[in-house]
């Protein structure tokens, strides 16, 4: 049995290997057909007019518009692997050094908001479906309904507008007080400024664990074992916990680790809102810059996230139901 889970786990991580290779294939491809100039975007039509072909060629060279885009490639590919992923054109820093102070910051966002959406979409959920028709369940179904069909952004803006300029209980950007050294910077500092943009990602991201954790609770209802209990008496929590629990929360489980990709994607429209400097942020920048290096960074580890996760789910999967590691002997 050990000996087939090692054999799964390898060939989800080759598989993610691969779509990992092929997502920052495809990144080099779109900032190669991108429209955008890099010189023009960061230098300017009216300095490049002023300068010499020969400092026009050193700052084509230093965009990297010069040479064949398949050396390119390949050569950032072996640098990559090493462990060097370049400099950023546009903060003239290691790409490491950016990207580290990125993915911290977005990551305290991605994580909050993620376990947040989870755990009220799940609870929120499980009501829902064990109160079919009732005014708890129409209450659910409503706030999920109108949620989804709510963009991420215009919901940052709310919050924004009432919390941050009508009521002025919170920031209205960034993830740390302005004018303040790093060294002065405080746990609570940065807690405080993630607040409204972690709430706008957990509110829209708490309607399909919601709506799918009342469908699978709604069959439990149903079920021959849950009717059984019911009838001997059974009600209530004490239902839910030796009944329901177990058997609702490993689709939950699956369907949640599978949004990472929805948190990521909310999380760029979230950040450009709030100005919050994180991985969505930097990628925007390094998108509209030409900074090729930045961007090609940002999209592995993006990847890496998402596969990481859905894989992830996977060997919980097997965790919370031991019949899938039994190959389904248990049955």
């Amino acid at each position: 049995m050990v000996r087939q889970w090692s054999i799964r786990i390898g060939k989800k991580l080759i598989y993610m290997l691969l779509l990992v290779t092929a997502a920052s294939l495809l990144t080099f491809l779109l900032m190669k057909a991108s429209p955008v100039d890099p010189l023009q975007a960061n230098v300017g039509q009216a300095a490049l007019g002023s300068m010499s072909q020969e400092q026009v060629e050193k700052l084509r060279e230093y965009w990297g518009v010069n040479g064949s885009p398949v050396r390119q490639f390949l050569s950032w590919a072996s640098d990559f692997i090493r462990g060097d992923m370049g400099t950023s054109l546009l903060y003239r820093q290691p790409v490491s050094e950016v990207l580290k102070v990125k993915l911290m910051n977005s990551l305290v966002l991605m994580i909050t908001a993620w376990i947040l959406s989870g755990i009220l979409g799940f609870a929120l959920g499980a009501v829902a479906g064990m109160n079919q028709g009732r005014w708890a369940d129409k209450a659910v179904k409503g706030y999920c309904l109108l949620i989804a069909g709510t963009p991420t952004f215009w919901l940052a803006l709310v919050l924004l507008l009432v919390f941050g300029v009508w009521l002025k209980v919170l920031p209205i950007g960034l993830s740390v007080p302005i004018g303040v050294e790093a060294a002065g910077v405080t746990v609570w500092d940065r807690i405080y400024h993630a607040i409204l943009p972690a709430a706008a990602l957990s509110i829209t991201g708490v309607a399909n664990i919601a709506l799918h954790t009342r469908e699978k609770m709604i069959e439990i209802m149903n079920s021959d074992y849950m009717m059984f209990a019911r009838a001997r008496g059974q009600r209530g929590f004490r239902l839910f916990c030796q009944h329901g629990f177990r058997n609702v929360l490993l689709p939950a489980v699956t369907l949640h680790f599978a949004s990472i990709s929805e948190i990521f994607g909310g999380s760029v429209l979230v950040e450009q809102v709030f100005s919050y400097p994180g991985l969505g942020q930097a990628a925007v920048t390094a998108g509209l810059g030409s900074d090729l290096p930045l961007l090609m960074a940002v999209a592995v580890t993006t990847a890496l996230i998402v596969f990481g996760g859905n894989m992830l789910a996977d060997i919980l999967y097997g965790v919370v139901d031991p019949r899938i590691r039994r190959g389904g002997r248990g049955k």
